[in-house]
Order: C-alpha cells, then structure tokens, then sequence
C-alpha cells in the first residue's frame, strides 16, 4: 500500500471507529480525498482493504457504505471476540514481560480510579472517551504479550466491529467500573502467570460487552 493510500486508510478508519461516519451512511471517494489531503485513487484503494476488513460494504455502482450490524451479527462476533481474546490472555500469562505487566498495572488503575469520581451527564460522556483510549491500550498490550501473529490478525478483523459501533460510549457508570474491575483482576492473573485464570477473567469482560450492547440496543423508543 502506497503511502498516500496508508494516510487515506488510516483517516477513513479512523472516521468510521470514532462514529464520524454512521452506519448506512455512503462514503464520498471526493470528501474522503479532500480531508485526507489526497487523490481519489488511494482513496479507492484504502477502501478496497477497508472492505476486506469488514468496516464497509462495497455494492455495484452505490459505492461504499458503513454497514448496519443486525443483533444477531454482532453476538456472533462478540462471541468469536470472546474465543479469541481470552486465547490471547491465556497465551500472555506466561509470556508477558514485567514492564508490560507494570503498564497494564499503571492503566488499570487509571481506568479505576478516573471512572469512580464521575457523576453527572457531562462529566460520565468525557471518562467514557478517556476510558476507551486507556482500554484500547490495555487490550493491545494483552494481545502483543501473547505472541502469536495469526492470533493477532484474527483479532485485528474482530474487534474492528464491536469498535465501530463504539462499545464503551454504551456504557452507564456500573458498566465502566465492571469493566475496570476486570482489567485489575486480569493484572492479578498475568502476575500469577495462571494462564486458565486470565482466560476466564477476559471472557467474562468481553461478554459483559456484548451484554452492555445488547440492553442498549433493545430498549424501547419513547
């Protein structure tokens, strides 16, 4: 991938995982070029491999859209996500260095404390962002520390989906200091180096996820 096609890649992605691109909404090859500072041909291209990796829909002579998961999709692939992320945290146990295990540590902490302060609307919608950022590093840490290149591109094309449907901005306040309290324990596990403890931990924090997901996505429209 050329380099102007790697700039375009990394804009578009980036629009669609932070929600600036909606679902079902068309992406403008035109837009798209005029923002990212390029072409249209590395515009095409970038959206060729986006297309591969599941963030949008190529369809004859409509262009390309964000695609709408249905329920049913995104269980699936929370549940791949599940398979695949507690696979990594088991692998990581034994194979994680101290000094990422102390990053973990100084992450987990800082997603704890920052998430328990939090009370009203305004103050809730800003920790949920920081959240996020933290927890996007924690995650990539686990799944480096795991050491497996095929384990590590399934992931890649998995956890894209639950991104782009922005997980953590679903969050109320008790989902946040769930999940906070999931990532100290899995510090707990990786120090213990006990691989079936950390697996366990990290399925039950990804299907707490798809949990969090599915009540939002259920709740009746006033």
């Amino acid at each position: 991938m050329s380099a102007a096609a790697q700039k375009a890649y990394l804009y578009l992605k980036n629009q669609i995982l932070n929600g600036d691109v909606p679902a079902g909404e068309h992406v403008s090859e035109a837009e798209i070029a005029i923002s990212a500072g390029v072409s249209r041909t590395p515009v095409r291209e970038a959206i060729r491999r986006l297309s591969s990796e599941g963030l949008l829909l190529r369809r004859p002579h409509l262009g390309a859209v964000v695609p709408k998961w249905s329920q049913e999709e995104l269980e699936d692939v929370f549940s791949l996500r599940a398979l695949l992320e507690s696979k990594a945290a088991e692998r990581a146990a034994s194979r994680i260095s101290l000094k990422e295990l102390d990053h973990l540590a100084s992450l987990a902490e800082e997603m704890l404390y920052g998430v328990t302060p939090l009370t009203d609307v305004d103050q809730l919608d800003e920790g949920r962002t920081k959240f996020g950022e933290l927890n996007g590093q924690f995650h990539a840490i686990i799944v480096a520390a795991a050491q497996s290149i095929r384990l590590s591109t399934m992931l890649e094309h998995v956890i894209h989906i639950p991104l782009s449907v922005r997980t953590i901005l679903r969050y109320d306040k008790a989902d946040l200091i769930r999940s906070a309290g999931h990532h100290i324990e899995l510090v707990s596990a990786f120090r213990a180096r006990d691989g079936a403890w950390a697996a366990s931990v990290m399925r039950s924090h990804i299907l707490a996820a798809w949990h969090a997901i599915s009540r939002e996505s259920t709740k009746p429209t006033v």
